[in-house]
This record gives C-alpha cells, sequence and structure tokens, in this order.
C-alpha cells in the first residue's frame, strides 16, 4: 500500500523536472526555472518534515498493549 511518505518521494524529483520542463517549454529561461522547480520539491520536503511529520501518532494507540514484563 502506497502511503503517505512514498507519494512525498516520488512528488519530489516530479515537482523538480515536470515544473522546471513546463517552465522550459513556455518561455522561461533555465537559470530562472531550475530555482522554481527547486522551491516546489523543498516545500514538498518541508511539508513532509515540518508540517505532517511521521511522529504523529497518538499516545493512545501506542499505549492499547500493556507492557510484557509488567509486574
Amino acid at each position: 500500500m502506497t502511503g503517505y511518505y512514498d507519494l512525498v518521494l516520488g512528488l519530489i524529483p516530479v515537482a523538480l523536472l515536470g515544473i522546471t520542463a513546463a517552465l522550459t517549454a513556455v518561455g522561461l529561461s533555465l537559470i530562472a526555472a531550475v530555482p522554481i522547480g527547486a522551491f516546489a520539491a523543498m516545500a514538498i520536503i518541508g511539508h513532509a518534515m515540518f508540517i505532517n511529520t511521521p511522529a504523529d501518532v497518538s499516545d493512545e494507540a501506542r499505549s492499547a498493549k500493556p507492557p510484557l514484563n509488567a509486574d
């Protein structure tokens, strides 16, 4: 099953190369298109790292099972 972070890893090169190619195709110079594509890829990485963090698992889900060696 494809998860959020699998999609993020796929979108990083798509954003960088796709946006750069699209902007170059509409007439923007390559020197200007690459930083715009890189900024889009950086925004995707930032969203995955800071907004939708991997540690979003709630504490209730972790504490559902009792400890194995509890006395």
